[in-house]
Parts: C-alpha cells; sequence; structure tokens
C-alpha cells in the first residue's frame, strides 16, 4: 500500500524549515526510525531540494510543493520538490572540488548530495510549468534488527 503527503510551502526559509520539520514527522509517523540511513538521507534530500526550489526555482506568488511517498508493500521511500520554474537542475561537477574563496558561499552541491545519498533520483516536468525533482530509497526489512524494521537495500 501506498502511503502519501503532500504539501505546499512558500518559497522561504520558513518555508524550507516546515518542509524538514514535516518530512521528519511524516517518515516518523509511517515507522522509519529516525538515526537509520534512510531516515537521515531522505530528510537530508528533502531539505536540499526544498532549499534549490527556494534558491533557484523561486517565481515570485508560487509556492514549491512537497511529496513524499511511502510504498510498503515495494518498499520504496520517495519524496519529490516541484516548484515553477522552467530551468532543470543538473549537479555541477565543478563545485564538488572547487574551494569557496574567502567570503564565498558555498553552492552547488545540494545535488551532488542527493546524488550520494539517494538510491536513484532524477527530474521530471510537471503538470503546468516547472518541473519536480525526486528522490527514492530502496528500503527491506530487517526481522527484529536494531535500530529499526528499515535499512537501505544495495544496489
Amino acid at each position: 500500500m501506498a502511503r502519501r503527503c503532500v504539501d505546499a510551502a512558500p518559497p522561504t526559509v520558513h518555508g524550507l524549515a516546515v518542509a524538514r520539520l514535516l518530512a521528519a514527522y511524516q517518515f516518523t509517523v509511517w515507522g522509519v526510525p529516525r538515526g537509520t540511513a534512510v531516515f537521515d538521507s531522505a530528510t537530508l534530500a528533502v531539505a536540499e531540494l526544498a532549499a534549490n526550489a527556494v534558491l533557484h526555482g523561486r517565481v515570485p506568488g508560487r509556492d514549491f510543493e512537497l511529496v513524499l511517498v511511502y510504498d510498503d508493500g515495494g518498499g520504496v521511500l520517495r519524496v519529490e520538490v516541484a516548484d515553477t520554474h522552467p530551468a532543470h537542475p543538473v549537479p555541477s561537477p565543478a563545485a564538488a572540488g572547487a574551494e569557496p574563496e574567502c567570503g564565498e558561499e558555498e553552492r552547488g552541491r545540494g545535488l551532488l548530495l542527493v546524488e550520494a545519498v539517494a538510491d536513484r533520483w532524477g527530474v521530471r516536468e510537471r503538470c503546468g510549468p516547472g518541473k519536480t525533482v525526486w528522490a527514492e530509497y530502496v528500503l527491506k526489512a530487517v526481522p527484529g534488527g536494531f535500530p529499526g524494521p528499515f535499512d537501505p537495500v544495495e544496489l
């Protein structure tokens, strides 16, 4: 059975914080234990994708959308962040090795982080203007395992 949580948030720092807190809460409700690799990785992905929507995908007057899907039958946790900006993001390999100059902010590493912690990720067109960036985590049951019932599956 697939469970779904959908929320819209303003493209602000407050909206970004709400998206991350909502995701952490919802993962816990679905039984994905805090402190596991899946919980931490999926929460990180929500934070990075929401930050990209706020920083790069912002269109005045338009919220970004957070969609969380947990398919316990298929063993997949999926996070999606959609915004109405038409530009598609790509990871910046140059940003991975580049050291920021004094006073410069570190930027351009969010999608590299998502790529590193997700089993799969991608970008797709959305109905209407903009795009959806998504990341998936494959889960497997661990009978009586600690710290919780879910650990990532090696691909």
